[in-house]
């Protein structure tokens, strides 16, 4: 499919008055079904009551992560920015003092720190598979967010004590799962969000009485504003808070790698071979085939054009991240899970985008999505060459209109045997 390029008389409007509901009923294929309906890459809907226009594409994520042209203040609902930035945070930053606070994330996220990480997922992984062989069945995805949750804390240095580890990565876990939620599922997002934020400001001044290290909680809780003043003490929680939830947060990738690895049964053996870059061809593709967040929002900064359209302060646009991971114009056979696709080509910086797009350093994209890549590499590699387990019958369907997505069953796996 192709689209041409619209000026802003031109550009087509979604069919509903209002699409708050349609967003809700639709979830990650709202943007796609407007998409292909209208035969554009770019439409003007309302989202509570709101105008806002909506936008798929290479092109689209280059106007959009263009430094400094958006904001991410006003963009996102408050339920979902508490849930998952929350107030004071480095995305809430623009111009200098973001990049000031995210060269901090830089040099917490190097290679060195994420191969630290790794190990440490790894030493865990070891520890929980003692566990699992004893067990007749167990659910992977709360197991994946529990090695997850104390492989984070042991690497940030955040004391994390054994009775309480299980409570906090189910914290972590009510906080991801809220985030895209109205009613009882935000509640006990927000109450997790509670507990959570007084561990850890509890933490956080633990660290500043003992001094600093080179652990990124301490470097976190000693960090500076350009003005030389120690950040607020609720904002370096909230930090410390925006380094360990998105760790965990990759359980929901693991447990889709699983499920693609029990619905693709010839890549076990592929794995096992050692194919060479397969192991991150899969990893790649999980990433962009199974849904995770389904989009962005900015609100504009300073005024530009696009297309012939003028952009002016306080507009509102939302990057569908889903759709342009499955853009036909970029992706051949979107809708297929294929890992060899990158065998033929390596994804740009606005293509493959289901953690943001452009430049990690100045940008709003991800700092953590390179070692969260390494550390699914990690994960991927140990369930398919590591061990061996059953799959009994269970609901492994993902719906689409559950945010943040995941199979219903959390996918269940019986009879865990070590491999060496």
């Amino acid at each position: 499919m192709s689209y041409a390029p619209s000026a802003c008389e031109a550009l087509p409007r979604a069919p509903e008055p209002d699409s708050t509901l349609a967003f809700l009923r639709e979830g990650y294929l709202f943007g796609l079904n407007r998409f292909r309906r209208l035969g554009t890459d770019a439409f003007e809907a309302r989202l509570g009551l709101r105008r806002v226009l909506y936008v798929h594409g290479a092109e689209a994520a280059a106007m959009f992560y263009a430094p400094d042209r958006f904001t991410r203040r006003g963009a996102i609902p408050p339920s979902t920015l508490t849930l998952l930035q929350d107030f004071g945070s480095v995305q809430r930053l623009d111009g200098a003092a973001h990049r000031h606070r995210k060269a901090m994330f830089m040099r917490l996220l190097d290679v060195t720190a994420a191969t630290r990480l790794v190990l440490e997922f790894r030493d865990e992984w070891e520890r929980r598979l003692a566990r699992w062989t004893h067990e007749r069945a167990l659910v992977l995805h709360d197991e994946i967010e529990a090695i997850l949750c104390r492989a984070a804390c042991r690497w940030a240095g955040v004391a994390l004590a054994e009775a309480e580890a299980d409570a906090r990565s189910r914290d972590f876990s009510a906080m991801i799962d809220g985030a895209g939620a109205i009613g009882a599922r935000f509640a006990r997002g927000m109450l997790a969000r509670y507990r959570v934020e007084r561990w850890i400001r509890d933490e956080i001044a633990r660290l500043r009485a003992r001094g600093e290290d080179d652990s990124p909680a301490s470097r976190i809780a000693h960090h500076r504003e350009p003005d030389g003043r120690p950040l607020d003490e609720r904002v370096a929680a909230v930090e410390l808070i925006n380094l360990l939830r998105p760790t965990v947060a990759l359980a929901r990738w693991v447990t889709f790698a699983a499920l693609a690895l029990h619905q693709y049964p010839l890549l076990r053996p592929r794995l096992r071979a050692r194919e060479p870059r397969l192991l991150l061809h899969v990893v790649q593709e999980v990433r962009r085939f199974y849904p995770f967040f389904p989009a962005v929002g900015g609100r504009v900064r300073v005024p530009f054009e696009w297309r012939g359209r003028r952009f002016e302060p306080g507009e509102w646009v939302m990057l569908d991240l889903y759709a342009t991971d499955h853009d036909e114009r970029l992706w051949h056979e979107p809708h297929r899970f294929d890992p060899d696709r990158f065998r033929r080509r390596t994804p740009g910086a606005f293509d493959l985008i289901p953690q943001g797009a452009g430049d990690y350093a100045h940008g709003h994209r991800c700092p953590g999505e390179n070692p969260g890549i390494a550390l699914l590499m990690s994960a991927v590699d140990a369930l398919a060459t590591r061990i061996d387990y059953d799959v009994p019958a269970q609901d492994l369907t993902y719906p689409f209109d559950r945010l943040p997505s995941l199979p219903v069953s959390r996918f269940v796996i019986a009879r865990v045997r070590g491999r060496r």
